[in-house]
Formats: structure tokens, sequence, C-alpha cells
């Protein structure tokens, strides 16, 4: 089930004085699934919450939408679900800059877009914050090793992630037998 976007449209045509190429839309309609809350992102790291050194709109819009996408994953769905973000910035002259950065993870999604700007965000040093929604669909699968955990995975990577998982063993009568003689040999 893909999520139905209306009005599609590029801000290169909304916005011509400015340089922009984001693709967003005016609403989308979605069905079903499960639906991803994201807080506000900032630029800072998900697991030590230590901001970036940079003071730099691209640079925090970077690592904002990185920690979006990660998110995101991390939920069992990819960039293509999102469906809504929220764009804060604390000053209008980083508008073009931060709108371009975030156009180049959102190219092809077409999410609904609000921007603000505001007096303040949280912490002084931070230029952009960005909250988003997304609706992961029930039938959307997104890799078979996906809830293995990161340490593991680089053991699924490369030619072999992409095959088909092997049958069962046969001698396996449970479960627990198979995962005894994981992974088979070919």
């Amino acid at each position: 089930m893909a999520h139905r976007r209306i009005r599609k449209f590029n801000t290169s045509d909304t916005y011509p004085e400015q340089n922009l190429d984001n693709d967003l839309c005016q609403a989308v309609v979605t069905h079903g699934g499960k639906t991803v809350w994201l807080r506000g992102q900032c630029p800072q790291n998900l697991d030590d919450a230590v901001n970036i050194e940079s003071h730099d709109p691209v640079e925090q819009t970077h690592k904002v939408m990185q920690n979006i996408r990660q998110l995101i994953e991390e939920a069992g769905g990819s960039m293509e679900h999102l469906v809504k973000l929220v764009v804060y910035i604390t000053d209008v002259r980083h508008r073009e800059a931060v709108y371009r950065t975030m156009g180049e993870d959102i190219k092809g999604v077409h999410p609904v877009s609000t921007g603000l700007v505001v007096q303040a965000l949280a912490r002084p040093e931070w230029l952009v914050e960005i909250d988003g929604t997304a609706v992961i669909p029930d039938d959307y699968h997104p890799r078979p090793y996906h809830w293995l955990p990161a340490v593991l995975r680089p053991a699924c990577s490369g030619w072999r992630y992409l095959r088909p998982l092997p049958p069962w063993p046969r001698a396996a009568r449970t479960p627990a037998q198979a995962w005894a003689r994981w992974p088979p040999r070919m």
C-alpha cells in the first residue's frame, strides 16, 4: 500500500526567487499501517544527546535529517513513509540552506511540510529543529534481517543478503533446533 500524495509540487516552482528543490505535496492520504510520531529532532547524536560542533545550518540540517531517517528505520520503515514535516528555524536567512539540505533527503517522497521561524529553540546553538510523522504500511517488510542487532548484520550483507532465506533444516522440528543449525551450509 502506497500513500496517496495529493497535489504534488516542487518548491522550485513555488518559490522561484529562492534556490530550492524540494518535492512536497498539499496532502497525504494514508490507510491503516502504524503511525510513527517523531519528536522534534535537533543537531545532536541520538545515542548520547551530544550536540554536533558546527554552527552551520547545512551541517545541522544534515544531522537532523540523519536522525529522522534513523528513527524511521528503527521503527521498521523507510523515508518513503514520511508524510509530514514541521521545520523550525531561528533565522529566516537560514531558510534556503535548511530547505535545500532537507530536500536531498526527501527527493521523490513528497511529504506535507510546514515551516516556522521561531525566536529561539531549546538551546541557543541550535539553528534548526524538525519534527515529522511517518506511516508505515501493515504489509511493509523492509529487509529480511531488519530485526537483527546491528552487530550481527554484517554477516548478512552483500550478495548473500539479497538471496532468499534457505528452508529450515529437515531435522529441525522446532525453531530452537533450527537456530542451533543456523546458518545452513550452502
